[in-house]
This record gives structure tokens, sequence and C-alpha cells, in this order.
């Protein structure tokens, strides 16, 4: 007489549970680093379309003082907030500073263009050229 086999070994389970752990243990945090990447182009966006709207702004008054108080500044959102410091007639700074899960992400842009990352969470890295957009310090733009 055959004995039909239903369902399956302790063996069977373990060894599938194992393998599923293995694959979580390495695909959450590329895709937690994935969406940390997502979240960075909203400060990229506003600060590069800032750029050009600080020098209408200058055009009109021949001064960066008050840029802040435009309507084409950047409002604050769930992850960054922004900020000018350093205006006058010459120069300024734009700073987008990370809240919520982006907290620790500083990055600047200035009347020259010049984008650096002056701050990051541990691992990051920060680079005064660019605006760096993944783990280790390195920027694709």
């Amino acid at each position: 007489m055959k004995r039909i086999k239903n369902g399956f070994t302790l063996i069977e389970v373990l060894v599938t549970v194992v393998i599923v752990g293995i694959l979580m243990a390495v695909a959450m945090p590329a895709y937690n680093d994935y969406v940390i990447r997502g979240r960075l182009t909203e400060a990229f966006s506003a600060l590069g379309a800032a750029q050009p709207a600080a020098e209408q702004f200058w055009s009109n008054g021949r001064t960066y003082v008050g840029f802040d108080t435009v309507v084409n500044f950047p409002a604050a959102t769930a992850n960054f907030t922004y900020a000018l410091s350093g205006a006058s007639a010459s120069a300024y700074t734009l700073t987008a500073t990370g809240i919520g899960k982006m907290a620790g992400f500083v990055y600047t842009i200035d009347q020259n263009g010049t984008r650096a990352t002056t701050a990051s969470p541990a691992g990051w890295g920060t680079n005064g050229t660019c605006w760096v957009d993944h783990k280790g310090g390195s920027c694709s733009n």
C-alpha cells in the first residue's frame, strides 16, 4: 500500500524561511536607499528652480536681499525646509535642510551655481562641488 505525502516537512519550511530572511536582509537596505534617493530629488529640484528665480529677482532690484519673501522661493515640505542666507547685492546662499526622515541632509547652492553637500547622515558623505545622492559620497550630477 502506498502512502500519499501531504504538506511540507519541517526542513523544507526552515530552508524556505532562511532563504526569505537572506533576501530580506539584502533587499530592505537597498530599498530604503532607493526611497531616500527619491526624496533627495525634491531638494535638488527646488534649489535648481530657485536659482533662476533668484537671478530674476536680482535683475528687478539689483539685490538678493528679500528673495526669501517672494512667491518663487521654495516652500517647506514634509522632507525639507529652505532658507536664504548671506543675501546681499551680489551674493546669496540657498540651503535645503532635511527634516523628518531626511534629517541630516543639508544642500546648498549659491549665486555662482556652486552646489554643495554640507552635511549628510553617516555613510553618505559630503562634497563641496556637488549634491551627494548616493551612499559613499558620490554624485550623479
